[in-house]
C-alpha cells in the first residue's frame, strides 16, 4: 500500500505522514512548487523531515501551470492579500492525484487541520477543495480525520481510523505532544510559508500585473530588494543588503538591465529595458542615493556594461513617491 502526501516541510504535514507510515504504508512526500514559497532554500530541511519519519521526497514544479490556471483568475477569489488559497489547494490536490496514478499509489494525505485557518481550512472550504480537484474520498487528512467523513482508505480498512487524530482549531498542543512522542527534531515553528499571503509582497504583485505581463521568469525578482515604480514603463529593483545583492546578481531575466556602481560601493539593481532615457536618469539618481555619495558630485553606473553618469538626490525622502515597497 502506498500514499502520496502533499508535503510543505512544515510540522503538520510531517506529522500527518508519520501517522500513516506507522500503519505500515509507504509514503511519497510530494512538495509542489508554485514559485511563491519561502525566499530561503528549504530543500535540506525538507529532506531532514522526511528522513526522520521515513518518507521519500519528490519536488514537483508547477510554476507555469499555476500562473496559467490559478493565480490571476481564481474561481473562489483571493484571501486577505494576493493569495488564492482554495483554488491553490485544489490545484495541488489535482496535481497530486496525477502523481498518485503515475506512482501506483492508492490515496492522498495532507497535513491540513480543520479550523486552523478560518478562511481556507473551515469545513466548507475543505470540502470545496475536494470537489474542485475531484479528490473526494481519496484525500485523507490524518490530523483531523476523526472529525471528518471517513475516506476510502478508512472505509476499506487500509488505514485504522482509531489511530488517527481529531485535532480542530489553531492550538498546536496536540501536535507538540506528537513531536515528543516520536522524537522529531529541528521542525519549523508554525508560520505562513506562502509569499502571496504577505501584505507587502501583494503590493509588489499588484504593481507588476498592472503595468506588465507577469511571467514565471519574473517570480525570482519579486522576492528581493526595494521595488520602485518610476513610470508606467519603468520598474526599478534595488538590493537592500549583501545577501539580496547576491540573489539579484544571479537572476537571468532578459526584460531587465543589471546595474552596478563603478568606483564606489553600492547596491545591485535591475531596471526594465522598456525604460526611457528620462527613466534611466531617475533610476541612476535613486540608486546613487542609496550609496555614500554627495549630490554635488558625478558618479558612474554600468547598465549591462554601458556606463552612465549621474548624481544622487539630496535625501532619501525624495525617493518615497516612487516606492512600491
Amino acid at each position: 500500500m502506498k500514499a502520496i502526501a502533499l508535503f510543505s516541510g512544515g510540522l503538520d504535514s510531517t506529522l500527518a505522514m508519520k501517522l500513516i507510515i506507522d500503519q505500515g504504508i509507504e509514503v511519497l512526500a510530494v512538495n509542489i512548487s508554485t514559485g511563491f514559497g519561502s525566499t530561503k532554500d528549504r530543500l535540506e530541511h525538507m529532506k531532514s523531515m522526511c528522513e526522520q519519519v521515513g518518507a521519500e521526497l519528490k519536488i514537483v514544479d508547477i510554476q507555469n501551470e499555476y500562473l496559467q490556471d490559478v493565480l490571476f483568475d481564481p474561481k473562489h477569489g483571493y484571501g486577505k492579500n494576493f493569495n488564492p488559497c482554495i483554488d491553490c489547494h485544489a490545484k495541488m490536490f489535482a496535481v497530486a492525484k496525477r502523481i498518485m496514478k503515475d506512482e501506483g499509489a492508492s490515496f492522498l494525505i495532507s497535513g491540513e487541520v480543520m479550523g486552523q485557518r478560518p478562511m481556507s481550512q473551515n469545513k466548507d472550504a475543505l470540502q470545496t477543495v475536494l470537489d474542485e480537484s475531484n479528490c473526494d474520498g481519496l484525500l485523507l487528512r490524518p490530523l483531523s480525520a476523526k472529525m471528518l467523513t471517513p475516506t476510502i482508505a478508512e472505509q476499506n480498512g487500509w488505514v485504522n481510523r482509531d489511530k488517527l487524530e481529531g485535532i480542530v482549531g489553531r492550538s498546536r498542543d496536540r501536535q507538540l505532544e506528537l513531536v515528543q512522542e516520536i522524537g522529531l527534531e529541528n521542525f519549523e515553528s508554525p508560520g505562513g510559508g506562502c509569499l502571496l499571503t504577505d501584505e507587502n509582497f501583494a503590493k509588489k504583485m499588484l504593481d507588476i500585473v498592472k503595468y506588465d505581463t507577469f511571467e514565471v521568469r519574473d517570480i525570482p525578482l519579486m522576492k528581493y530588494g526595494r521595488h520602485l515604480r518610476i513610470s508606467e514603463q519603468a520598474k526599478l529593483v534595488v538590493g537592500r543588503n549583501k545577501e539580496e545583492n547576491g540573489h539579484l546578481q544571479m537572476i537571468d531575466n532578459e526584460k531587465y538591465y543589471h546595474i552596478r556602481t563603478l568606483g564606489i560601493a553600492g547596491p545591485h539593481a535591475m531596471l526594465t529595458k522598456t525604460a526611457t532615457p528620462q527613466d534611466k536618469e531617475m533610476a541612476t539618481k535613486i540608486i546613487l542615493t542609496y550609496c555614500k555619495t554627495s549630490p554635488d558630485q558625478l558618479y558612474t553606473l554600468a547598465y549591462d556594461g554601458v556606463e552612465v553618469q549621474g548624481s544622487p538626490f539630496i535625501s532619501r525622502e525624495e525617493i518615497k513617491p516612487y516606492s512600491i515597497l
